[in-house]
């Protein structure tokens, strides 16, 4: 290793499945950039649902990828693999990275990461690069959004549910969100959101109807999947598009394949981490394009709920599942 970075680092791992209480800090050798590889010393790194379903043991990482969590990162690039260019020691990024980000240095393909505009805090560009991709890819790309449509989004005040509403407001979209409590949906219709449903008080079906005068949404996007895919066909308008992102409610669903024939439903879904390489490089050019000059100018900033020091990665993952948070969970790991 260079004089100025470390041979070891903290990170937070854990060796068997099971509660928050398996995250514990350990000590490993900081990885070396292979080629199209940058190092980063890590700022700041997301928290995001996939993190906890991987600790309970139900998502495997992929081929290849750092068995440590997390999938977002912010930090100051410290070292280029072979044949990169248009980065160098020193630049501030945000990455979407495919496991690794729970740790003091992490690695990141050159190509899927964003400089970190002047007026951006790191903690806010580390809770971007997930959510902002996962939304733009299944809301833009695969679910056809257009300005003027209507989208039916679960977890309206997740890290998921809130940048559905900041983007949906900032590209034209009429966005209506399902939350738990009064509390939550007055804060989604804070951010941005049409309207919100609180879903344990009202059936977000017939909610839906009276919305759109009996017409239905243009999308629904899904993180509930089970017996909610049924329900949210109801809430389609002809020719809707219906995207699955997570089966927080379970992958089985039973539907009328009737009705998505004569009312010419299409359903589709996808999962962002098990995606090439390839594929992500490219869809971080596209949001480079369309949606970092909003970032730059401040149009666009996550919504944040908690920061908490890596070695308190395991209150983190507590507070997630508790489901109280709105928007994005943090772990600081370093300042600057």
């Amino acid at each position: 290793m260079s004089a100025n970075l470390p041979a070891r680092m903290i990170a937070i791992g854990f060796a068997q499945p099971g509660g928050p209480e398996v995250l514990q800090p350990v000590e490993l050798a900081v990885p070396q950039p292979g080629p199209g590889e940058v190092l980063i010393r890590v700022s700041h790194a997301g928290v995001n649902r996939p993190d906890v379903v991987q600790r309970e043991g139900k998502y495997p990482p992929p081929p290849g990828a750092s068995p440590i969590p997390g999938l977002e990162v912010s930090g100051t690039v410290v070292r280029l693999g072979e044949g990169v260019d248009g980065w160098f020691p020193g630049q501030k990024v945000c990455a979407l990275v495919s496991g690794g980000g729970y740790a003091q240095y992490c690695l990141a393909r050159a190509d899927h990461c964003l400089p970190v505009p002047p007026g951006l805090p790191m903690d806010q560009a580390a809770a971007l690069p997930e959510s902002l991709f996962t939304v733009w890819h299944n809301v833009f790309e695969r679910g056809w959004a257009s300005d003027g449509e209507t989208i039916l989004v679960h977890g309206g005040t997740s890290g998921i549910g809130t940048m559905a509403i900041l983007l949906g407001r900032l590209f034209g979209l009429t966005v209506i969100v399902t939350c738990g409590s009064p509390e939550k949906c007055a804060r989604a219709l804070e951010l941005g959101a049409a309207h919100a449903i609180d879903y344990r008080a009202t059936d977000f079906v017939e909610e839906v109807a009276r919305l759109t005068g009996g017409e239905g949404v243009n999308l629904v996007l899904d993180m509930v999947a089970g017996d909610y895919v049924a329900r949210n066909l109801r809430c389609l308008a002809m020719d809707g598009r219906h995207v699955t992102i997570a089966v927080q409610g379970g992958a089985r669903a039973e539907i009328n394949m009737a009705v998505v024939m004569t009312r010419r439903y299409t359903l589709t879904g996808s999962t962002l981490r098990p995606r090439s390489d390839t594929f992500k490089a490219l869809l971080a050019q596209e949001i480079a394009d369309q949606v970092w000059p909003l970032v730059a100018d401040g149009a666009l900033r996550p919504v944040m709920d908690a920061a908490f020091p890596l070695d308190r990665a395991a209150d983190a993952h507590r507070r997630m599942e508790a489901g109280d948070h709105v928007g994005k969970i943090v772990l600081e790991v370093a300042r600057g």
